[in-house]
């Protein structure tokens, strides 16, 4: 059976590294069709609204969705946002954001004296609500008295079905489960995060719980990156953290990550987490490793779990032989970098 993927290349840096993921995919002869669709920043200057009013019946026609990067200097972030990913997440009830965090051979490390060895994390992201619920408002606009209310929501069965999907991965993984928290200071939301955590830790007594509040949480990824395996966090924290995170492996641009509803049937949406990078857009010079490694996740998310391998090993192997990009130690081309994955995979056909 074809695998139908839509392809959303999106602004910026998008097309360029999402043109050697595809190209990565291609390369593996696989049985799968692409959608390409040009939804973004130009087309919200065209039609006025970022993608079309059906935009979620055409995605949830796929069985996945590839999408590259949102957002233009000519458009306001609230508006590509929320008239794009954001929607999408919500509306598509995409409520478990995965996005690995491993320092590849080859990549250098911010860290003084650390290596592929100490920098291998999980992060899980609550994906559809807390702060990033888009429940709030303004008024009294322009006035000394203007206000703005921006309101936090935590469900306890969004909070429960993102916190047991990261102990079923932290039982897959090094059996370690740290929970990101501010119940310190935040009363109810983080309190009732806290509650659901403890609650589903009885249902899991191989992984070892750990609460740690987010402010601590990100000087010990610094400090101590490999005492960390799975990590679970709200909307804003997993958010935060993972940009961390991201510079900790080598830089945005090795960043990858899946939006999924494990469970489901609705197609999920995989992007490199590096944004549209519209100061290096068009040069040829952007990092197409975060969306080529968001493609290996979409592949082992289809069920093609030995072609999701067969990416990941030739990735790296490009990463830790070369050619490389200059955001990572390297000289080399956007395109360079994705023949080079495509070589490898062709060499073991």
């Amino acid at each position: 059976m074809t695998v139908r993927v839509a392809l959303l290349p999106g602004d910026g840096v998008g097309p360029e590294v999402i043109a050697e993921a595809r190209r990565v995919v291609d390369a593996l002869g696989l049985p799968l069709a692409w959608t390409e669709l040009p939804w973004g920043s130009a087309w919200y200057h065209e039609h006025g609204a970022m993608m079309p009013d059906d935009a979620l019946d055409v995605l949830g026609g796929h069985d996945a969705v590839l999408m590259g990067a949102i957002g233009d200097p000519s458009v306001p972030d609230d508006v590509s946002l929320w008239g794009s990913i954001l929607h999408i997440r919500q509306q598509l009830d995409l409520w478990a954001n995965v996005r690995p965090a491993r320092l590849l051979d080859g990549i250098p490390c911010p860290l003084a004296g650390r290596g592929p060895a100490d920098v291998d994390m999980l992060f899980v992201r609550e994906n559809t609500e807390g702060e990033y619920a888009g429940v709030g408002g303004r008024a009294h606009r322009g006035l000394t008295s203007e206000v703005a209310l921006e309101t936090s929501v935590f469900t306890r069965g969004a909070v429960e079905r993102v916190v047991r999907h990261a102990f079923a991965l932290a039982e897959a993984r090094r059996g370690v489960l740290t929970s990101a928290t501010k119940s310190n200071a935040s009363r109810y939301g983080y309190v009732l995060w806290d509650e659901v955590v403890e609650e589903a830790a009885a249902d899991h007594p191989g992984v070892r719980v750990e609460r740690v509040l987010v402010d601590a949480l990100a000087a010990r990824m610094v400090r101590d990156p490999a005492s960390l395996d799975v990590v679970v966090a709200s909307n804003l924290f997993a958010d935060i953290l993972t940009d961390l995170a991201a510079a900790l492996q080598g830089g945005m641009g090795m960043a990858a990550s899946a939006n999924v509803a494990p469970g489901g049937t609705v197609p999920g949406l995989f992007e490199p987490v590096h944004g549209s990078a519209p100061d290096i857009a068009g040069e040829g010079v952007a990092n197409p490793s975060g969306a080529i490694w968001s493609a290996a996740l979409m592949l082992e998310h289809l069920g093609e779990t030995d072609a999701a391998a067969a990416v990941m090993r030739a990735l790296e192997e490009v990463c830790r032989d070369g050619p490389r990009t200059r955001d990572v130690g390297g000289t080399s081309s956007t395109q360079a970098v994705g023949d080079a994955v495509v070589a490898r995979l062709s060499g073991r056909r």
